[in-house]
């Protein structure tokens, strides 16, 4: 047998089975969020648009900075919000890979096509959604906040293996 599974011989770490179901039920939760977000009909999603705008409108003003919450606009919060939850995604999807294998960066595609496959259904589940359209243009932008998130993950783990490996050392 391959010393990449584990055989009934052998037992998984607690902690290793932990970051699975924690990683896992981050991940489904955050699919679920973003399905649920498509699902929603086209006024309950245009309130809740606005209910962010205003809150960052609000936030740039505070900070000093009112000509740029002037500009903030509907159609920016709601291309942030796609591009922030495939980040999201594809951050959770990269985790998940690396506690399922230890060859984690050889395997990016499948995290990359999980994010596509999801934006795809995502853009799907609009059509059928009441005042809603697809568009494709949001699956391109989705896909890159997956891609985003992916190299942000692998940079966290880089940084987090340069850490554990000078801690070991010293």
């Amino acid at each position: 047998m391959s010393g990449e599974y584990n055989s009934s011989a052998q037992r998984t770490s607690p902690w290793v089975t932990a970051g699975r179901v924690i990683f896992t039920l981050a991940l489904i939760g955050c699919i679920a969020f973003i399905f649920s977000n498509s699902m929603k009909i086209a006024s309950v999603s245009t309130v809740s648009s606005s209910r962010v705008l205003t809150l960052l409108q609000a936030a740039l003003r505070r900070l000093g900075h009112p000509a740029l919450a002037q500009r903030l606009t509907d159609h920016i919060v709601r291309k942030l919000a796609h591009f922030c939850e495939y980040m999201l995604e594809g951050f959770l999807l990269m985790l998940c890979m690396r506690v399922y294998t230890r060859q984690y960066v050889w395997h990016i595609s499948v995290p990359m096509l999980g994010g596509v496959l999801t934006a795809l259904t995502d853009e799907t589940i609009q059509i059928f959604s009441p005042g809603r359209s697809s568009q494709v243009t949001d699956v391109w932008l989705d896909s890159a906040g997956v891609l985003a998130g992916i190299l942000t993950a692998l940079v966290l783990m880089a940084l987090c293996r340069l850490l554990f490996n000078h801690r070991n050392k010293e």
